[in-house]
């Protein structure tokens, strides 16, 4: 984590206006729907900082990790790497600036080809971009990153399968880090492993973080995960960020009904702590193919009700979509809400 001043600390990625929409069709030859995965999304993340993502599942965090990336192409928007939109290169010029930016998956199984020994599946890069090191030190290169991750270098003969999960996510890792990256976007890496490992993983992203000044954007729906690790974070709600601000912000002042709904929802070590504060959404939350008109969680808002409850007109919510706005005059924190929750409703 950054102890600068925000201002004093370049940007490594900037997300601007970023939209996905798939399109899906209908099954015995009914007509085509567009899945609208992510809308709108902007955001961006300073050099050495952790942007932590977080929201319920279908939500468009995962598609959004794969346009970061450009595994997916965006149907709209701007991904800036050093001032420059990669989503409009093409050829050397894309793949160059591509390798700022490196995905770490969730699933540290399938995410590995069984074919390969350790040692080939970290080179591998290495063979898409021939020019980052020289082919007689690769090897070295390898051993050295295995090293790095905690990982023995006698080892690299040996296939994905043979090792443990935890080790596997470390595979992954290095592989990640083989073309020195600025920005690594972690897809929820430690969901699919045991907690003790999920502490090692997390203290190895943290130390990797801090030795090679890496930026991070660490997908999870894991909130005590998250508010241990980020130094800033995004809720997103039906492809959407509702909210976003520095990590105290969030979890001490949440302004945007669901954000305090997700926190009310977080486990709590003492079962004899009060739990009558928490928030129980009514319903499911609506289809991406058709979400609802202006604000996609005023079929779900709690707020709403109250506010409907003591005569306050709240017709905005369900006809104009909510923007971004700062609820402070810092700008930092911004919440997409037409009635933002008081400020110090959260939990401490």
């Amino acid at each position: 984590m950054n102890l600068l001043g925000p201002e004093s600390i370049p940007t490594a990625i900037e997300v601007d206006h970023l939209s996905k929409s798939f399109v899906r069709r209908r099954m015995f030859g009914g007509t085509e729907a567009a899945v609208k995965a992510v809308q709108d999304v902007t955001f961006s993340v300073r050099r050495g900082e952790t942007l932590g993502l977080v929201g319920e599942s279908g939500c468009g965090k995962s598609t959004l990790a794969k346009l970061l990336t450009l595994l997916e192409e965006p149907s709209g928007g701007q991904i800036r790497i050093e001032g420059r939109d990669i989503t409009t290169l093409a050829g050397q010029e894309r793949r160059r600036l591509r390798r700022d930016v490196q995905l770490i998956m969730q699933d540290p199984y399938g995410s590995l080809d069984p074919k390969m020994t350790v040692a080939q599946l970290i080179g591998e890069p290495f063979a898409i971009h021939p020019d980052v090191v020289p082919l007689r030190q690769r090897a070295g290169r390898v051993a050295e990153l295995m090293e790095i991750v905690g990982l023995r270098p006698e080892h690299g003969h040996r296939y994905p399968q043979q090792f443990s999960g935890g080790q596997r996510q470390r595979i992954g890792i290095a592989r990640a880090l083989a073309l020195n990256p600025k920005i690594l976007i972690c897809d929820e890496p430690v969901s699919a492993l045991d907690v003790s490992i999920q502490a090692q993983i997390l203290n190895l992203l943290a130390d990797l973080q801090e030795e090679f000044n890496l930026s991070l954007v660490f997908i999870a729906h894991d909130l005590s995960v998250v508010r241990h690790l980020a130094d800033r974070v995004a809720v997103m709600y039906l492809g959407r960020i509702v909210e976003i601000g520095s990590t105290r912000q969030i979890f001490e002042e949440p302004r945007h009904p669901y954000t305090r709904a997700l926190l009310s929802a977080v486990p709590e070590p003492d079962p004899e702590r009060d739990r009558t504060g928490m928030i129980r959404l009514e319903g499911d939350a609506p289809s991406p193919i058709a979400p609802p008109s202006g604000c996609a969680f005023h079929t779900r808002c709690f707020r709403k009700r109250d506010l409907s409850k003591a005569d306050v007109n709240v017709a905005d919510c369900s006809s104009e979509l909510p923007r971004l706005k700062p609820v402070r005059p810092s700008g930092e924190h911004r919440a997409a809400c037409h009635f933002p929750e008081p400020a110090a409703s959260g939990r401490s």
